[in-house]
């Protein structure tokens, strides 16, 4: 079976709450002659799931821009899907999955309300 968009992911029940910790790795574009560039083609994060009880890890495309948020920040991601990548061993396959959104923004905080003064 071939799931060509992966698997869309439904973020609360799955990760609960995200926080950003650091920047884990740049995967660079690789030019015709198999050189590598300086140019970044994706950027892989680590944030830390509430759900999953560990570190995750995402990645998102270069052109989303580079995410500098402090550690610890609350943020959210944007349209995420989970893949595999498969690699054929001697006794069958072994496994990968990944993670990849269109975005990781920061999430906005919902505005205290002022509490009416009781008469």
């Amino acid at each position: 079976m071939r799931l060509a968009e992966g698997i869309v992911i439904e973020k609360e029940k799955t990760f609960g709450t995200l926080k950003f910790s650091a920047l884990r790795r740049e995967v660079k574009i690789v030019d015709e002659e198999g050189n590598v560039t300086e140019q970044v083609k994706e950027r892989t994060y680590d944030l830390k799931s509430k759900n999953q009880g560990r570190m995750i890890q995402v990645s998102i495309p270069a052109s989303a821009g580079k995410k500098n948020f402090d550690y610890n920040d609350e943020v959210e991601l944007i349209n995420p899907v989970a893949d595999t990548v498969a690699t054929a061993t001697y006794m069958g396959a072994d496994v990968d999955w990944y993670i990849k959104a269109e975005d990781i923004l920061l999430k906005q905080k919902k505005p205290l309300t002022e509490k009416q003064p009781t008469k």
